[in-house]
């Protein structure tokens, strides 16, 4: 009887055992047989827009189950329709993710304009960022240095819509330096912008790293067009760093800029909202995210996917070659609890943005 028991004791132990590796194997190909659709809250052409095509045509090859992946772009509203949509109206089944910029400021700022909190989405990827700030060189007297800013008359800053960051972050830098400026903002996405500033409408304007180092410093600073002034500060709350995509560029953060023509650091009310609002844009600038209740099962293929490609020769190689960088995701477990984490603005910061934003300059 007892040698009866162990057998039986066993037996069970291996079936329990074939479930769970069943389950798992499960889990393993959640994306077999499945089409993937990767959602861009911004229209095409702009830096956002360029990665996530690079991204599409890789993660599908390290997803296990290599399913079809298409790319949508669903602008509007400097980034909220897209990133509203991932979590109000698209399928909660893992076969769609938002490939986001700018939303972690947005729902900071304005979390009221979420019906489904942005924090409660899945947070698959997060990656820091910032923006490198450029101006033409004809502003009179005359852009040949960084320092030459503090004389220019006649900048026109451009921005995607009133409340985008990059627009917001190069206004309160504008303000603390005590420059004078007009602010024109709706262009419908990054190249928009880019266009407007070769043809003079605007003579200011920002793009992230990877954007600036395949298109801006290639066409519009080396033609001597424009001159790189300085990139946004990332805080992270206690301190200032540099995200990857900025490591090794020659051009001064803000902060860092602001004391060589100013002789100190930066104080007062804009620098608290200046800090403030980096604190959430610059430590998740773009985020990878599902719908809140999605699969777990999709929640962790995802984040496995991005953990190879993270290390992936094929994609490293055309990352590179696109946009002169190749982006680095933030893939851990714990990726919901630093999301929000960096989602937040203190009440006080937040009434002053608020105000700010709604008082551009003419």
């Amino acid at each position: 009887m007892g040698c009866f028991r162990r057998v039986a004791g066993i037996a069970g132990i291996c079936i329990a055992l074939a479930v769970m590796t069943a389950e798992v194997r499960a889990e393993d190909s959640f994306y077999k047989g499945k089409r993937l659709t990767v959602l861009v809250n911004y229209a095409p052409g702009g830096s956002t827009d360029a990665e996530a095509r690079v991204f599409v045509r890789h993660i599908g090859r390290v997803l296990e189950g290599q399913p079809r992946v298409i790319l949508q772009n669903m602008e509007g509203a400097g980034g909220f329709v897209g990133a509203k949509y991932v979590g109000e109206v698209a399928p909660r089944d893992g076969t769609l993710a938002g490939y986001l910029t700018a939303t972690a400021f947005l729902a900071a700022l304005e979390p009221e304009r979420f019906k489904v909190d942005f924090k409660s989405y899945e947070f698959i990827g997060i990656q820091a960022g910032t923006s490198i700030n450029f101006v033409r060189t004809d502003v009179p007297p005359g852009m040949k240095e960084p320092a030459d800013l503090l004389n220019a008359k006649g900048l026109v800053v451009g921005s995607l819509a009133p409340d985008s960051p990059k627009g917001v972050r190069i206004r309160l830098g504008f303000d603390l330096l005590g420059l004078s400026y007009k602010f024109i903002s709706g262009y419908r996405s990054g190249g928009a912008a880019k266009l407007a500033l070769e043809r003079g409408e605007i003579n200011v304007y920002g793009e992230t790293p990877p954007s600036y180092f395949s298109i801006i410093e290639p066409g519009l600073i080396k033609s001597g067009t424009a001159i790189p002034v300085y990139m946004d500060s990332n805080f992270d709350g206690r301190d200032f760093f540099i995200p990857d995509s900025a490591k090794g560029s020659p051009v001064a953060p803000f902060h860092e800029f602001y004391r060589k023509v100013k002789g100190q650091l930066p104080s007062g009310q804009l620098w608290e909202a200046y800090k403030g609002m980096v604190a959430p844009d610059g430590t998740a600038t773009r985020v990878i995210v599902l719908p809140p209740g999605a699969p777990q099962a999709a929640v962790l293929a995802l984040r496995d996917a991005l953990i190879r490609l993270n290390s992936d020769k094929a994609y490293a190689e055309e990352a590179q070659k696109a946009f002169g960088f190749v982006p680095v995701w933030r893939a851990e477990s714990d990726n919901n609890v630093v999301a929000a984490r960096a989602i937040r603005l203190d009440a006080a910061t937040r009434t002053f943005l608020h105000d700010y934003i709604k008082n551009p300059p003419k």
